[in-house]
This record gives C-alpha cells, sequence and structure tokens, in this order.
C-alpha cells in the first residue's frame, strides 16, 4: 500500500486533491500559494535529520533501560510501575512511525518505510502499511464524513445522521460515547495490533509478508520477554496495563486535534486546500509539557497545511500560518488541552443526543 508520503507529502494543487506527490506547488492566486512560499523562504520544509537520529537514538537507548530495569526486577509484581514509562516511550515510538510516514525524516522512499517497519510493526506491533493507508485519506480530507475513515462508524459516531442508524447493543455505546470515550481508549493498544494483522490481507503479497513476519516477531518478542521474567499470570497483567495505557496516551494524543471541529457538506461547495485543513483543525496551546505529551501534534493546523514539515519545525511555522489566516480572514482555532478534551466530548454528546 502506498505510504503517506504518496499523496501528502506536500500540499498539492488545490483544484486536484489526489495530484501526484512531485507536484508541490500550490495553484496560482490560491489563497495558500504565499504561505507556502512564506515557509519555504524560512526554510522550514528542510527536514532535521540531525534531531530526528538524536530523537530515535534517546527514544531507544530509553526503551532499552526500562526493559533492563524489567528483567532486573524479576518476578515481581512491582514490574507494573515499569509500564507507565514504556507506554509513554511507545507513544513516542508511535510519533517517529507517523513522521517516517509523512517523509518527515528522510526524502527517501525506502529509508522512511524501513524506519516505519522498525517502529511500527516491530516494536508496536502496528501495521505501518495499515496506519499510512488510513492516514493519507485522513490528510487528504479531514472530517469528510463520505473520504475521512476517522468520522467513519465505527464503535463511535460523529454526525446524528450515523448515530440514527445504531441498533442494539452499537445504539446504546452512542448515547453513552461522550463519557465512554476513554474508557474505551484503553482498548486502543489491542484493537491496533488487531487491525494491523487483519490489513495484510490488502497488501500485496512480498509487502504483506514481510510486515506480517515484523508483526509476528514483536508478539514472539514480548511473549518471550514477559513469560522468561514473570509468571503467566503477572505477564498478562502486564501485558494489559501495558496497552491500556499506550493506547490512553496515543488516544488523548489525537483526540484533540479534530473532534468536533467543522465537518464538510459533501454536497456543499468544494473547499480549497486552505479552508479544508484550517477549518477541520484545532491547535492546542501549552508550554514545553503540552508540546511533549502531544508530540508536537498539538499544532495540528501546520500540520495538516504541510504534512512532510518535520514536527520540530510546526512550532515555529505557527507564527506565519496564524498571520496568513489573519489576513485572508480565515478562522484559527487554538484552545488549551483540557478545553480540548471538552469540546471534543461536547461534540460526542451532541451527536448522541437523539437517542436518548
Amino acid at each position: 500500500m502506498p505510504q503517506a508520503t504518496a499523496t501528502v507529502a506536500d500540499p498539492a494543487d488545490e483544484s486536484s486533491p489526489d495530484r501526484p506527490a512531485g507536484v508541490r506547488e500550490a495553484a496560482p492566486g490560491s489563497d495558500f500559494a504565499p504561505l507556502l512560499r512564506a515557509v519555504r523562504d524560512q526554510g522550514l520544509l528542510e527536514r532535521r535529520t540531525d534531531r530526528y537520529v538524536l530523537g530515535i537514538a534517546v527514544n531507544s537507548v530509553a526503551l532499552g533501560a526500562v526493559i533492563t530495569g524489567f528483567v532486573l526486577l524479576g518476578d515481581s509484581w512491582w514490574s507494573l510501575l515499569l509500564t507507565l514509562p514504556l507506554a509513554v516511550l511507545w507513544t513516542r515510538t508511535a510519533f517517529i512511525a507517523h513522521d517516517a510516514g509523512h517523509a518527515q525524516i528522510s526524502g527517501d522512499r525506502r529509508t522512511s518505510r524501513v524506519i516505519g517497519l522498525v517502529h511500527a510493526n516491530l516494536l508496536l506491533g502496528m501495521n505501518e502499511a495499515w496506519w499510512n493507508d488510513k492516514h493519507v485519506r485522513h490528510h487528504a480530507n479531514p472530517n469528510h464524513i463520505d473520504k475521512d475513515p476517522d468520522v467513519g462508524v465505527g464503535a463511535l459516531v460523529w454526525t446524528q445522521k450515523q448515530a440514527a442508524q445504531r441498533e442494539g447493543l452499537a445504539r446504546w455505546l452512542t448515547r453513552h460515547q461522550a463519557r465512554l470515550f476513554f474508557p474505551m481508549l484503553l482498548l486502543e493498544g489491542l484493537a491496533l495490533k488487531i487491525y494491523g494483522f487483519q490489513f495484510l490481507r490488502r497488501q500485496p503479497l512480498r509487502e504483506g509478508v514481510v510486515s506480517g513476519l515484523l508483526l509476528t516477531a514483536h508478539l514472539a518478542l514480548c511473549a518471550t520477554l514477559l513469560l522468561s521474567t514473570l509468571s503467566p499470570g503477572k505477564a498478562i497483567v502486564f501485558a494489559l496495563v501495558l496497552h491500556a495505557l499506550f493506547g490512553l496516551h496515543l488516544g488523548m494524543a489525537f483526540a484533540p486535534n479534530h473532534k468536533g471541529m467543522e465537518m464538510p457538506d459533501p454536497d456543499g461547495e468544494r473547499w480549497g486546500h486552505l479552508q479544508r485543513q484550517v477549518l477541520t483543525s484545532r491547535n492546542v496551546r501549552g508550554a514545553v509539557l503540552t508540546d511533549w505529551f502531544l508530540g508536537g501534534l498539538n499544532y495540528q493546523i501546520e500540520h495538516h497545511l504541510f504534512p512532510s514539515m518535520p514536527r520540530p519545525n510546526l512550532r515555529l511555522a505557527q507564527p506565519l500560518v496564524k498571520a496568513h489566516c489573519s489576513r485572508v480572514g480565515m478562522p484559527y482555532a487554538e484552545t488549551g488541552l483540557i478545553e480540548s478534551y471538552r469540546q471534543a466530548l461536547s461534540h460526542m454528546h451532541e451527536v448522541g443526543e437523539p437517542l436518548r
């Protein structure tokens, strides 16, 4: 399957969302073109390979240190204390895989895929091909009910029209989805593994074999490490707690980005690139701690406008983007972390209102 770079490495012509990735200029005279020129002139689209090499090295050493501590603790319930730092480091690992899919780390397609395979498939047991396939479609048409898989019908729904079609247990879930959202995130870590294996049959044979072997290697390595250190009961509890914390952290990092923002009318006017990406995205204000907790993706507007921009540069691009949006009269949504969750949960609550 194509990597995220195939469609969203750089903004394409506003009039053609399916335009090839090699075309990197905005439409002449578009409201996005001046911003693109300003960002390029500042050098913010240039890759920060040295920064990523350092980040990957630090993350790898930290993972090794936690695993070493786990082995040294031996068959003890105290090992459960290590699930928290390990879940945090797994989320950092997911951020690296995400950036590799966007060609932020390297311009070489093969290098990007290797980084993605190692960090997603091998270290996390999450199929990078599944993630990239889904993420490509999300970036091309964020919050578009017919085109963005992130707002498709699943365990949760995002419009009252979707809610009206729910039956049985799904209808009950929709009625209470706002209060169930964070508890459901505790299952996301395990769900990512299941989705990855299910996607293997959609991949070309050779690619699927590589992905499948790495996913299987991840499970084998985890099982060997857990069962050679802990009793079976402790090993199961450790794995469940780790995946619950990982899913919660990852979900909390991505939830504030689009939920409760504008959703384009499938039958309405076609939006240009600036409108399509800015109006559907929300930034989260904060200092160093917020940037770290959300992996820098709290600059979601900038990330959607410039998907191949290295994550460390998103903060630097923000003043340019905000100023440009002000000049063209484009609303720019930015809020605090707690308020971002409140807005997302309020939207989910409103969607389920007719069923209550």
